[in-house]
């Protein structure tokens, strides 16, 4: 018997436009005047600046002003790169990269709503006929279902930060939305076209971050046709044509890779090297990561996740049960097999979350629905008031703990009043009360409206840190201002400068400051900029008595990292 009883009202589908301007209150902010922040942000910047900038060396072998990056794909920096080419012109390199973040971004929200609405209108997955009739047309439940896994989809912490980033990470959960869509269509429809769609969809995942996703992607796939007892034989033969597409579609890189060896280098050597590393197991981190960080992470969507699979336990043969559950389990079992698990192998996990989720959203009680509001309207206010007290405190300097806690974060900085960002922040929070204001009063029976509030608050609390306290983070994540005093001090005529810095660093160093760095770290070259720790005396470095020092830095927010640029006297 399905466990779903629903009247037409319920199946009302989110207006176009509100989904729309909620995807570009989402996004936008934390892409339009952020500089790269340090680590992954600005390192994978720095592949697509150098790729952008250099010659068809660079494309082929991803690297940081000559520093190796070959550990993931190339795919992700080909977008950024020829974003840059695009429009670098009128956007400037940082924000022309992420006009492919934007695309991205749409990509995998458009693959959620289209997965979810198509699960959702099958006859399975239909909720009983009521007596007198007044059920939901089809079409309009798989509406309603996919609205809902895109605001839950939004809603999840973990999915904030990193869909800003100008990383692989974005674009592979997009892509893993999207061979999720195509597995549907799939397992809709077998036949030799749906399959090489699915491959196609693989083979784009394979030069993102690797084979090892794909291939167990591939793997959940074909133990989808096992458990909807489909044909073993056509499923196998026309997978192993999906397989080969995938194959095809990597060797459009690989293959010239291998051959042309730019610049000297084996990129392809090193990508099958790190992918070969993600499945030695060590110990119990990828464990330890899964339940520690996942249960922030993965909200909001796995509680509903969770009552899904508990929901449709007596109908577990049903495709909209199978396919997420399998690929969630899938994608469980290469981060727990990870010897070095972190938050960005926990963005696979998303997609199929949301779709189970919006599934688990039909059977929630009315007094959960109304618990999951309430929460969401109490923390995620205060959190929203709390920033806007500190934001006053730093002004002002009044009241004086907020104030103090703020600053002793960014020595050195002077915050000052920012009116169009102001504006933006002011005119977000007045939206957010007239949307509570609109669930309380209203009390819709729409089914996503459990849900409404929790992405809405998410976004509140994005456009405020992205408006209110974007100066600040710019300030204590970004490398300009001492890449810039860097260049300053570069003797003239500079031609190549060793290092010792890391990704993130080099490119920011590259791009801000133009410094000209070796390809190979530690060449002999006459001006070097070291890194190393002031408190720590194991992490000190000092060169040999021929180098003279020219100046010395550090960002006014690390009180640990110093840089120090030297000259060969001899």
């Amino acid at each position: 018997m399905k466990p779903v009883r629903l009247p037409a009202a319920a199946t009302r589908t989110l207006p176009r436009w509100a989904i729309f301007a909620l995807g570009l209150l989402y996004i936008l902010p934390g892409l339009i005047g952020r500089e790269p922040w340090k680590n992954d942000d600005a390192a994978s910047f720095g592949v697509m600046w150098t790729m952008a900038h250099g010659s068809w060396q660079d494309w082929l072998w991803p690297n940081i002003a000559g520093l190796s990056v070959t550990d993931e794909g190339p795919l992700a920096f080909w977008l950024g790169a020829l974003g840059i080419k695009l429009f670098g012109w009128a956007l400037g390199d940082v924000f022309a990269a992420r006009v492919a973040t934007l695309g991205i971004f749409l990509l995998g929200v458009s693959a959620v709503w289209y997965t979810t609405y198509n699960l959702g209108r099958r006859p399975e997955a239909q909720p009983l006929r009521l007596a007198f009739g007044g059920q939901p047309e089809p079409d309009d439940f798989g509406r309603t279902l996919a609205d809902a896994a895109v605001l839950i989809y939004l809603g999840c912490l973990g999915l904030l930060v990193h869909s800003h980033e100008t990383t692989a990470e974005p674009l592979q959960v997009a892509l893993l939305a999207l061979t999720l869509y195509r597995s549907v269509r799939y397992m809709e429809l077998p036949s030799a076209r749906n399959a090489v769609l699915a491959g196609l969809a693989l083979g784009l995942l394979t030069l993102t971050r690797g084979w090892v996703v794909p291939a167990a992607l591939l793997l959940a796939l074909f133990a989808c046709t096992r458990f909807l007892a489909m044909p073993a034989a056509r499923s196998l033969r026309e997978l192993g044509l999906a397989a080969l597409v995938a194959a095809a579609v990597t060797a459009l890189w690989a293959v010239p890779a291998l051959l042309a060896r730019p610049y000297g280098q084996e990129p392809l050597a090193a990508w099958l090297a790190w992918n070969l590393s993600q499945l030695k197991v060590s110990g119990f981190d990828g464990l330890r990561t899964f339940f520690r960080v996942g249960v922030w992470f993965f909200w909001p969507a796995w509680p509903f996740a969770a009552w899904a699979v508990w929901a449709w336990r007596r109908q577990s043969n049903l495709l909209h049960i199978v396919v997420p559950t399998t690929f969630v389990t899938a994608a469980t079992v290469l981060v727990l097999l990870n010897p070095a698990a972190e938050q960005g192998h926990l963005l696979m996990l998303l997609p199929p979350l949301a779709i189970m989720a919006a599934f688990g959203l039909l059977t929630m009680q009315r007094g959960a629905i109304n618990a999951i509001d309430w929460f969401s309207v109490m923390v995620l206010t205060l959190c929203a008031a709390v920033l806007w007290i500190f934001y006053y405190a730093q002004l002002t300097g009044w009241p004086a703990k907020p104030a103090h806690n703020v600053l002793k974060l960014i020595p050195g900085f002077t915050p000052e009043v920012r009116w169009p960002a102001l504006l933006v922040g002011l005119c977000a929070t007045a939206g957010w009360f007239l949307l509570v204001h609109w669930r309380i009063s209203r009390r819709p029976a729409v089914l996503w409206r459990a849900v409404v509030l929790s992405s809405g608050g998410l976004i509140l609390i994005w456009i405020l840190l992205m408006t209110l306290f974007l100066p600040n983070v710019n300030y204590s994540k970004s490398y300009a201002a001492v890449a810039k005093q860097a260049a300053a001090a570069l003797p003239a005529g500079t031609e190549c400068v060793q290092t010792n810095v890391t990704p993130a660093q080099r490119a920011s160093f590259a791009y801000f400051g133009r410094l000209p760095f070796t390809g190979v770290a530690g060449g002999e070259c006459r001006v070097m900029l070291l890194q190393d720790s002031i408190k720590s005396r194991s992490h000190q470095q000092q060169p040999g008595p021929e180098w003279q020092l020219l100046w010395e830095g550090r960002r006014a927010s690390d009180r640990s990292e110093r840089f120090r640029l030297f000259q060969r006297m001899q």
